[in-house]
Protein backbone atom coordinates (compact mmCIF):
# COMPACT_ATOMS: atom_id res chain seq x y z
CA UNK A 1 0.00 0.00 0.00
CA UNK A 2 2.55 2.38 0.97
CA UNK A 3 4.64 1.80 -2.48
CA UNK A 4 1.53 2.36 -4.06
CA UNK A 5 1.37 5.77 -2.45
CA UNK A 6 4.90 6.78 -3.37
CA UNK A 7 4.00 5.42 -7.01
CA UNK A 8 0.68 7.57 -7.33
CA UNK A 9 2.34 11.09 -6.20
CA UNK A 10 5.51 10.19 -8.28
CA UNK A 11 4.59 12.61 -11.15
CA UNK A 12 3.85 15.79 -8.94
CA UNK A 13 6.47 15.01 -6.11
CA UNK A 14 8.92 17.61 -6.60
CA UNK A 15 6.08 20.20 -7.05
CA UNK A 16 4.56 19.23 -3.62
CA UNK A 17 7.17 18.38 -1.65
CA UNK A 18 7.75 20.14 1.22
CA UNK A 19 11.05 20.85 1.09
CA UNK A 20 12.44 22.79 -1.61
CA UNK A 21 14.93 24.94 0.83
CA UNK A 22 18.03 24.50 -1.33
CA UNK A 23 20.31 26.11 1.89
CA UNK A 24 18.67 23.06 3.96
CA UNK A 25 19.51 20.68 1.93
CA UNK A 26 22.95 22.07 1.60
CA UNK A 27 23.39 22.25 5.10
CA UNK A 28 22.15 18.63 5.69
CA UNK A 29 24.58 17.54 3.22
CA UNK A 30 27.66 18.75 4.59
CA UNK A 31 26.91 17.56 7.82
CA UNK A 32 26.61 14.28 7.00
CA UNK A 33 30.92 14.65 6.66
CA UNK A 34 30.43 12.51 3.97
CA UNK A 35 34.46 12.00 2.07
CA UNK A 36 35.32 12.26 -1.47
CA UNK A 37 35.41 8.85 -2.93
CA UNK A 38 32.68 7.07 -0.45
CA UNK A 39 30.63 4.79 -1.97
CA UNK A 40 27.38 5.75 -0.29
CA UNK A 41 23.92 3.87 -0.84
CA UNK A 42 20.87 6.34 -0.80
CA UNK A 43 17.80 4.10 0.84
CA UNK A 44 14.67 6.15 -0.31
CA UNK A 45 15.94 8.18 -3.40
CA UNK A 46 12.93 9.32 -3.99
CA UNK A 47 12.35 11.66 -6.95
CA UNK A 48 16.33 12.46 -6.26
CA UNK A 49 15.54 15.86 -4.44
CA UNK A 50 18.86 15.07 -2.56
CA UNK A 51 21.45 13.41 -4.98
CA UNK A 52 22.75 16.38 -6.27
CA UNK A 53 23.98 17.53 -3.09
CA UNK A 54 25.32 13.95 -1.75
CA UNK A 55 27.07 13.96 -5.74
CA UNK A 56 28.88 16.80 -5.00
CA UNK A 57 30.05 15.34 -1.44
CA UNK A 58 31.49 12.26 -2.97
CA UNK A 59 33.21 13.98 -5.53
CA UNK A 60 34.74 12.53 -8.77
CA UNK A 61 35.76 9.53 -7.55
CA UNK A 62 32.43 8.23 -5.19
CA UNK A 63 29.99 6.20 -6.39
CA UNK A 64 26.11 6.63 -5.10
CA UNK A 65 23.52 3.63 -5.57
CA UNK A 66 20.12 5.26 -5.68
CA UNK A 67 17.45 2.96 -4.14
CA UNK A 68 13.57 3.12 -3.68
CA UNK A 69 11.06 0.60 -3.85
CA UNK A 70 8.65 2.93 -5.61
CA UNK A 71 9.18 2.12 -10.00
CA UNK A 72 7.94 5.65 -10.70
CA UNK A 73 9.45 7.87 -8.35
CA UNK A 74 12.69 6.20 -9.22
CA UNK A 75 12.11 7.09 -12.74
CA UNK A 76 11.42 10.31 -11.83
CA UNK A 77 15.36 10.49 -10.31
CA UNK A 78 16.64 8.68 -13.12
CA UNK A 79 15.17 11.46 -15.33
CA UNK A 80 16.86 14.44 -14.33
CA UNK A 81 20.10 13.10 -15.34
CA UNK A 82 22.21 13.55 -12.65
CA UNK A 83 25.89 14.43 -13.38
CA UNK A 84 27.89 12.16 -11.95
CA UNK A 85 28.63 8.29 -10.68
CA UNK A 86 25.00 7.24 -9.58
CA UNK A 87 23.41 4.11 -10.77
CA UNK A 88 19.55 3.17 -9.57
CA UNK A 89 17.89 0.39 -7.90
CA UNK A 90 14.41 -0.78 -7.00
CA UNK A 91 14.37 -2.53 -4.51
CA UNK A 92 13.26 -2.51 -0.62
CA UNK A 93 15.63 -1.85 1.89
CA UNK A 94 14.00 -5.25 3.80
CA UNK A 95 15.87 -6.95 0.89
CA UNK A 96 18.74 -5.20 -0.78
CA UNK A 97 19.97 -7.38 -3.68
CA UNK A 98 23.61 -6.80 -3.36
CA UNK A 99 26.48 -8.56 -1.22
CA UNK A 100 27.61 -7.90 2.30
CA UNK A 101 29.84 -4.90 2.81
CA UNK A 102 29.98 -2.78 -0.34
CA UNK A 103 28.89 0.55 1.30
CA UNK A 104 31.15 3.30 3.31
CA UNK A 105 28.07 4.94 3.79
CA UNK A 106 24.35 4.47 3.51
CA UNK A 107 21.95 7.67 3.73
CA UNK A 108 18.28 7.52 4.57
CA UNK A 109 17.09 11.43 3.87
CA UNK A 110 13.54 11.48 4.53
CA UNK A 111 12.95 8.16 4.12
CA UNK A 112 13.40 5.91 7.22
CA UNK A 113 9.81 6.80 8.94
CA UNK A 114 8.34 5.03 5.39
CA UNK A 115 10.48 1.81 6.37
CA UNK A 116 7.44 -0.55 7.20
CA UNK A 117 9.77 -3.10 9.30
CA UNK A 118 12.34 -0.58 10.92
CA UNK A 119 14.43 -3.44 12.64
CA UNK A 120 14.75 -5.93 9.63
CA UNK A 121 15.54 -2.63 7.33
CA UNK A 122 18.04 -2.14 9.74
CA UNK A 123 19.80 -4.89 9.44
CA UNK A 124 19.90 -5.23 6.24
CA UNK A 125 21.37 -2.07 5.73
CA UNK A 126 24.18 -3.15 8.12
CA UNK A 127 24.70 -6.11 6.37
CA UNK A 128 25.53 -4.15 3.15
CA UNK A 129 27.98 -1.51 5.00
CA UNK A 130 31.98 -1.83 5.18
CA UNK A 131 33.06 -2.30 8.72
CA UNK A 132 33.50 0.64 10.04
CA UNK A 133 31.01 2.36 7.80
CA UNK A 134 28.69 4.77 8.65
CA UNK A 135 24.42 4.91 9.02
CA UNK A 136 22.71 8.34 8.96
CA UNK A 137 19.30 8.67 9.23
CA UNK A 138 18.36 12.58 8.33
CA UNK A 139 15.72 15.02 7.73
CA UNK A 140 16.01 18.60 7.34
CA UNK A 141 13.37 19.44 9.17
CA UNK A 142 12.98 17.96 13.43
CA UNK A 143 11.45 14.70 14.29
CA UNK A 144 8.32 16.53 15.75
CA UNK A 145 7.69 18.46 12.38
CA UNK A 146 7.96 15.14 10.63
CA UNK A 147 5.93 13.33 13.08
CA UNK A 148 3.28 15.92 12.83
CA UNK A 149 3.18 16.36 8.80
CA UNK A 150 2.99 12.58 8.43
CA UNK A 151 -0.46 12.25 10.83
CA UNK A 152 -2.25 14.68 8.76
CA UNK A 153 -1.84 12.49 5.66
CA UNK A 154 -4.16 8.84 5.78
CA UNK A 155 -1.42 6.87 4.04
CA UNK A 156 1.76 7.52 6.13
CA UNK A 157 0.05 8.97 9.18
CA UNK A 158 1.93 5.90 11.10
CA UNK A 159 5.04 6.32 9.43
CA UNK A 160 7.11 8.53 12.31
CA UNK A 161 10.29 8.64 13.39
CA UNK A 162 10.88 6.83 17.06
CA UNK A 163 11.24 9.06 19.62
CA UNK A 164 15.23 8.98 20.89
CA UNK A 165 15.39 5.98 23.26
CA UNK A 166 13.42 3.59 20.92
CA UNK A 167 15.78 4.91 17.91
CA UNK A 168 18.86 4.59 20.00
CA UNK A 169 17.39 1.01 21.17
CA UNK A 170 16.84 -0.12 17.85
CA UNK A 171 19.72 1.08 16.02
CA UNK A 172 21.79 -0.23 19.07
CA UNK A 173 19.93 -3.82 18.94
CA UNK A 174 20.60 -3.92 15.26
CA UNK A 175 24.29 -3.69 16.26
CA UNK A 176 25.62 -0.32 15.45
CA UNK A 177 27.18 1.60 17.44
CA UNK A 178 28.64 5.28 17.98
CA UNK A 179 25.01 6.03 17.90
CA UNK A 180 24.58 9.80 17.93
CA UNK A 181 20.88 11.93 17.33
CA UNK A 182 20.91 15.62 16.92
CA UNK A 183 17.18 16.54 17.09
CA UNK A 184 17.94 20.27 17.57
CA UNK A 185 17.02 22.07 14.15
CA UNK A 186 17.11 19.05 12.05
CA UNK A 187 16.90 15.41 12.55
CA UNK A 188 20.73 13.65 12.21
CA UNK A 189 20.54 10.25 13.77
CA UNK A 190 24.24 8.44 13.30
CA UNK A 191 25.63 5.31 13.75
CA UNK A 192 28.76 3.04 12.50
CA UNK A 193 28.93 -0.41 12.02
CA UNK A 194 31.93 -1.86 14.28
CA UNK A 195 35.17 -2.64 12.48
Amino acid sequence: MIRAHFNQKAARWDETSSERDVTRLERMAKRLDIKPGSIVLDVGTGTGVFSPFLLREIGEGGRIIALDFAEKMLGRARAKGFNGNIDYLCADVINIPLGNEIFDIIVCYSSFPHFQDKSRALAEMKRVIKSGGRLLICHTSTRASINEIHRQIPAVENDIIPDEVEMQEMLSMAGFIEIKIDDSESYLASARKPK
